[in-house]
């Protein structure tokens, strides 16, 4: 098999396996489903300090091939919510937390929307597997840290002006960003 022909299929071998999982049931993120606390599936730790958590993440798959020595990239990137490792107190919660986790879920989404713009702005090499794994890594850690950054300035949703206002940064922040 001649250099040239070994390349592509290699390529379209790494495109057929190169995806991250998704775990067990999942809910693709939409702007038309908002989260209910009865999307809340997974059991409350007994040592459970908050009212609520939100699972939530970014999963991708691609195909990619070689044409006229560039590599073409086909691509998904969604954001789910995980109901089953998702949970929530019902005599804590209102309507509030509801709307913080929600957001939760929305991050993971604008997340989704710069991986996907990242992917779509950048030269893939024959290493496209090894980029591609590269650039969902980097945008995990910038998610975990958003997210961490977002509790602590909202203290929760204990602090109701910083949340409205996150509520409304994020909202033009996915509008900014659409797929």
């Amino acid at each position: 098999m001649d250099k040239k022909l070994k390349l592509i299929a290699t390529l379209l071998l790494l495109g057929y396996f190169g995806s991250a999982q998704e775990l067990e049931e999942s809910v693709l993120w939409s702007a038309d489903k908002r989260l209910t606390w009865s999307d809340f599936k997974g059991p409350i730790p007994p040592d459970a300090v908050p009212a609520a958590t939100t699972a939530s993440g970014i999963s991708y798959k691609y195909s990619a091939n070689l044409l006229h020595h560039e590599v073409k990239l086909d691509y998904t990137v969604n954001a789910y919510f995980y109901p089953n490792e998702s949970w929530y107190k019902p005599d804590s919660c209102d309507d509030l937390i509801l709307s913080h986790e929600q957001l939760h879920f929305d991050i993971s989404e604008l997340f989704a929307r710069k991986m996907r713009l990242i992917l779509s702005r950048t030269s893939f090499t024959e290493n496209v597997k090894t980029e591609i794994r590269k650039i969902y890594k980097e945008i995990l850690k910038e998610l975990s840290d958003f997210q961490d950054k977002y509790d602590w300035e909202t203290n929760f949703s204990r602090n109701r002006e910083a949340q409205l206002e996150w509520n409304a940064r994020i909202a033009e922040a996915l509008s900014k960003i659409e797929n």
